[in-house]
């Protein structure tokens, strides 16, 4: 079996290289091979690879300059997806695609199913529902999955970023009024190579399969919860910081604006998902304290 994989050198691309390797052969790309905002390059680099599955972890995610360039936002998360969606239908190869909490409003405060309303608050949020709806009306085999707040050893993400901040500030103001569950890289590469492997042992019935999950850990807390909780793992792990957790102060979101706007409400619901794959959707707090212990050590440990 032959993969695409795109976005390799991003979060949870990076995982899927490692986690997609009993599947097949992958070809795994990133820019400057491939560039996302140039759809119409996208085509011939698919035939060239003429895979049974595409996997696509890349995405423009700058969810604030989104605001401001939101046609870059659009041909990445909305146009490429179309097409790369388009491809895979003419080849009957399965596409997996990543999406958001952020195509719901954040309103009320239950977790989202696979089938609520999406509503979208800002740019990003619009751009990637726009590339759910192309991947829709391509008509293939397709496992779209929203996730949240993914993090990961390496790159840019939240946890990374309150670990050096906690180890150069004596105290930080974290948002305690954004609910919803950090995902790590991980765990989102593992379940994507699971999924893949049920739906092609299964053949022709695998297309059952087909359609929207949401894949994120069971429970939930808040931004200054996952603050509080790296930080607790790093001094547990002998980490020297500045900050301790009673040094962490919550804030509300209107305390630190942003220019786009957050969901107060980004939990997702995993019954689904759990029930169609026989998975075990782990608790938030199981993996953090590993990925702390990775990005202590750093890249080159």
């Amino acid at each position: 079996m032959r993969i695409l994989l795109l976005g390799k050198e991003g979060q949870v691309g990076w995982e899927l290289h490692r986690a997609l390797q009993p599947l097949g052969r992958v070809t795994a790309l990133d820019r400057p091979e491939i560039d996302l905002a140039r759809p119409a390059s996208l085509p011939a680099i698919v035939a060239s690879v003429d895979p049974g599955i595409i996997v696509n972890a890349a995405a423009f995610t700058a969810v604030d300059e989104a605001e401001t360039d939101f046609e870059t936002a659009r041909r990445v998360n909305a146009e490429a997806v179309g097409v790369l969606a388009g491809c895979a239908a003419e080849r009957g190869a399965w596409m997996v695609h990543y999406s958001t909490d952020y195509v719901f409003d954040g309103t009320g405060d239950r977790p989202w199913k696979e089938t609520d309303v999406a509503s979208p608050v800002n740019a990003y949020g619009r751009s990637k529902l726009e590339g759910e709806r192309a991947l829709g009306r391509a008509g293939g085999r397709h496992l779209l999955l929203r996730t949240s707040w993914v993090y990961a050893s390496r790159g840019h993400n939240f946890v990374r970023t309150i670990l050096r901040l906690a180890a150069e500030r004596d105290a930080l103001r974290v948002i305690a009024d954004q609910h919803g569950v950090p995902t790590p890289a991980r765990f989102l590469a593992d379940f994507t190579a699971m999924a893949l492997d049920r739906v092609l042992a299964e053949g022709s019935d695998g297309a059952l399969r087909s359609g929207t999950y949401h894949v994120v850990p069971r429970g939930e807390t808040t931004w200054h919860g996952v603050a509080v909780a790296a930080v607790e793992a790093a001094l547990s792990l002998g980490a020297v910081l500045r900050t301790t957790p009673d040094r962490i102060t919550p804030i509300r979101t209107s305390e630190y604006p942003l220019p786009a706007r957050r969901p107060a409400n980004s939990r997702l619901c995993v019954d689904r998902v759990e029930q169609a794959f026989g998975i075990r959707c782990p608790d938030w707090r199981e993996h953090l304290p590993g990925t702390v212990a990775e990005s202590l050590r750093g890249p080159n440990a």
